[in-house]
């Protein structure tokens, strides 16, 4: 039975390559990747080192461009939209999770979560009761005022995913969001991960080389010399319906 039958597909990737060029060399990252991905799913790529994961992401986040392929989210061509527009809808439409969280120091984490839509140019007092709700959401309701140098590694990593949430995007990428903390800090974030997708319905596609994470997914996809090698659901894990 197919897990997905009942999800919308919200990104295509069609034949995505990806070329270095180092003076006459040139590397072969990405080798014509395509992939679906379905609405409220969580996602994980997987692969060893060096194999094109986070190059991958970064396309599909739109945040790099491909050698060649088409990417289409919510079936518009997005590489045909202007630099600025582009931006635009980058902004409004996905949230990142990096494996630091790229705080700004002299913020509080309230006022990290609402840079977005700070950039957007709203007016941060309207949006910091849900930039609230987001931290609350995480665990982190009593931490609004505390500056990053005052939260933990892991509450540091927690305010960053608010942040990603900040503008209600449909997709979150995630690259390598565990891999600065430890095994339980690791287990809690993801737990907080689920939870999310569960309640707002956003689509997470996190790089990982965590096992332990990946079996949690909805999905695995395994990259190897530049392509998909395979995908498998992890049994126990469908993702909500929601059409």
């Amino acid at each position: 039975m197919n897990d997905h039958q009942n999800q919308a597909v919200i990104l295509e990737a069609r034949n995505i390559c990806k070329t270095y060029y180092s003076g006459p060399n040139e590397v072969e990252v990405l080798r014509g990747v395509n992939l679906d991905i379905f609405q409220a799913e969580i996602a994980v790529i997987m692969g060893a080192s060096g194999v094109g994961k986070s190059t991958l992401l970064n396309i599909l986040g739109t945040i790099d461009t491909p050698t060649a392929g088409q990417l289409n989210i919510n079936g518009e061509d997005v590489f045909r939209y202007s630099e600025p527009k582009l931006a635009r809808f980058r902004n409004d439409n996905i949230g990142f999770i990096f494996q630091f969280h790229h705080l700004l120091a002299e913020f509080t984490a309230l006022e990290n979560v609402l840079i977005p839509r700070m950039i957007k140019g709203n007016h941060w007092e309207d949006d910091a009761n849900y930039a609230s709700q987001l931290l609350s959401d995480v665990g982190l309701a009593h931490r609004l005022e505390h500056k990053p140098n005052q939260l933990s590694g892991g509450e540091q990593q927690r305010v960053a995913i608010a942040r990603a949430l900040m503008n209600r995007p449909q997709l979150i990428m995630a690259d390598e969001p565990t891999g600065d903390l430890d095994r339980k800090n690791s287990q809690i974030l993801f737990d907080l991960i689920r939870k999310l997708n569960e309640k707002y319905g956003h689509t997470f596609i996190i790089v990982t080389h965590d096992d332990m994470i990946a079996r949690q997914a909805h999905r695995i996809i395994q990259l190897a010399d530049g392509k998909i090698e395979s995908e498998t659901r992890p049994a126990g894990n469908p993702p909500a319906s929601r059409g």
